[in-house]
C-alpha cells in the first residue's frame, strides 16, 4: 500500500527523492574525491618508504627579525654538501643523492619523439632503492657510471610507450637522445601511474654527475634521502643527521636550522589528520542539505495525510490498528528517503571519481560512505515520517469517514 500511494503521486514522490539525491551527492561525491586523493598522495608518499626521510632546504618566505632586518633565505643543498653528507653518515642507513634537470626534455628515438614535457633528473646508485623506483626491465646505475658520468639512462614506461611501441624488450641498449644529448638505455622503470596531473612514468633517470654537468647551475639544489635498515633508530637517526648536517652547513650554535628533514609516515599523518577536517566539512554540507530534504519530506508527508485522511479512516473501519497506519507512512518516508539516497550514491561516486580522475587519482568505490548514505536516509526518512504517521494513526475513525 505504501509503494502503491508513492505511484500514486509519482511527480511529487520524485521531486522529493531528487532533494535528498542532491544531498546524498554531494556528501558522498566530495568524501569519494577526498579518499581518492589522499590514497593516490599517501601512495606516492609511501614510496619513500615508512623507514626512510629526506633532506631539504627550508622553503620559507623571508621574514623580518626583531630588529627589523631581514633573515636570509635558506642557500640550496649543493653537491659536495650532499656528497659529503653521503660519506660521513655513519648510521647503519643508505644514502641517495639526486637532483632536478629540467620537466621540458624532449626524448626522442629514430623518427619518434615526445612532447616536451618529460622530466630528466640525475640520481645516484642508491636513488632507485630508497626511491622505491621499481626496474621492470634491464638494471639499475653502478657506482662507476655514477661517479663518471656516463651517458646511461634509466626510463619511464611512458616513454617506452612513444618510442618503443611499449615493448620494453626493444628499448634496452637503444640510443636515445634527451635534448640532443645521447644516452644508452640500461633499464625500464615499471608502471606507477599519475598524481596530480604529475605522471611518474613520464621521467628519465641519468647518472647524477652526467645530469650536474648539464644542469649544475650554482642555485642548483640537490636533495638527499636516507633509508634505514632498522626502523627503530629512526629518532636516532634524524638527530644524528640533523648534526651532521648543521657542521656541513656551517650552522653555529644556536643558529637556526635552515634546512628541514621529512620523514614518510610523517608527511602521511599530517595528510591524513588534514583529510579528517575536509571529510568533517563535507559531511556538515551533506547533512544541512539533507536537512533541507527532511522537512521537504515531512511537509509532503503532512499534506498527504491530509489528502488521505477518508482513507484512513475506512481502513480504521476495516480492522486496522493504529501500527498498521503508522508502519504504512513511515514506510512511505523510508522508501521515499533510500530510492533518493540510491539515487544519491550512484551520481556521488560518479562525480567523485570524474573530479578524481581529472586530478589524477585512482578510482574508488567508497563502500564506508555508502554505507553512510543508506543510514543517513534511514534516518532522514524515520524522522521526517514519524510524526505524519503518528498523526494519521491518532486519526479519529468516526470523523475520518465524515471528512469531506
Amino acid at each position: 500500500m505504501a509503494f502503491k500511494n508513492i505511484r500514486a503521486n509519482m511527480l511529487r514522490s520524485v521531486l522529493t527523492l531528487l532533494i535528498i539525491a542532491f544531498g546524498i551527492m554531494a556528501l558522498v561525491g566530495i568524501l569519494t574525491a577526498i579518499d581518492a586523493i589522499a590514497y593516490s598522495l599517501s601512495d606516492n608518499l609511501s614510496n619513500l618508504g615508512a623507514n626512510s626521510f629526506s633532506i631539504e632546504r627550508k622553503w620559507n618566505d623571508v621574514k623580518s627579525n626583531r630588529q627589523g632586518r631581514q633573515q636570509k633565505p635558506a642557500e640550496p643543498v649543493t653537491y659536495k654538501q650532499s656528497m659529503e653528507f653521503k660519506e660521513r653518515f655513519s648510521f647503519p642507513a643508505k644514502v641517495a643523492v639526486g637532483c632536478y634537470g629540467t620537466g621540458s626534455a624532449t626524448v626522442k628515438f629514430g623518427e619518434e619523439k615526445t612532447n616536451p614535457n618529460v622530466t630528466f633528473n640525475g640520481a645516484d646508485e642508491n636513488f632507485m632503492d630508497v626511491k622505491g623506483v621499481e626496474i621492470a626491465l634491464g638494471r639499475n646505475f653502478s657506482k662507476i657510471e655514477v661517479e663518471s658520468g656516463a651517458s646511461v639512462a634509466v626510463v619511464g614506461s611512458d616513454i617506452v610507450k612513444i618510442l618503443f611501441d611499449g615493448k620494453s624488450e626493444k628499448a634496452l641498449d637503444q640510443i636515445i637522445t634527451v635534448n640532443a644529448q645521447r644516452y644508452r638505455v640500461v633499464g625500464v622503470m615499471a608502471t606507477k601511474g599519475s598524481t596530480m596531473n604529475e605522471s611518474s612514468d613520464r621521467k628519465v633517470y641519468a647518472p647524477l654527475v652526467n645530469v650536474k654537468a648539464l644542469f649544475g647551475a650554482d642555485n642548483r639544489d640537490y636533495f638527499l634521502m636516507v633509508a634505514m635498515q632498522d626502523p627503530t633508530l629512526m629518532d636516532a637517526a634524524q638527530s644524528e643527521a640533523t648534526g651532521l648536517f648543521r657542521q656541513i652547513r656551517g650552522l653555529r650554535p644556536g643558529e637556526e636550522d635552515d634546512f628541514k628533514l621529512f620523514a614518510s609516515d610523517g608527511i602521511v599523518a599530517i595528510l591524513k589528520e588534514n583529510t579528517v577536517t575536509l571529510r568533517l566539512a563535507a559531511v556538515a554540507i551533506g547533512l544541512m542539505t539533507l536537512l533541507g530534504a527532511a522537512i521537504g519530506l515531512m511537509n509532503i508527508m503532512l499534506v498527504s495525510v491530509t489528502e488521505r485522511t477518508r482513507e484512513i479512516g475506512i481502513s480504521k473501519a476495516l480492522g486496522a490498528t493504529r501500527r498498521s497506519i503508522m508502519l504504512q507512512f513511515l514506510t512511505e518516508a523510508i522508501a521515499i528517503c533510500q530510492i533518493g539516497g540510491l539515487v544519491g550514491i550512484l551520481l556521488g561516486i560518479l562525480i567523485g571519481n570524474i573530479m578524481t580522475f581529472i586530478l589524477g587519482g585512482a578510482f574508488l568505490i567508497p563502500w564506508a560512505w555508502m554505507a553512510l548514505g543508506f543510514t543517513l536516509c534511514m534516518v532522514v526518512g524515520i524522522i521526517s515520517g514519524f510524526y505524519p504517521a503518528m498523526k494519521a494513526a491518532r486519526l479519529d475513525p468516526i470523523e475520518s469517514l465524515r471528512y469531506e
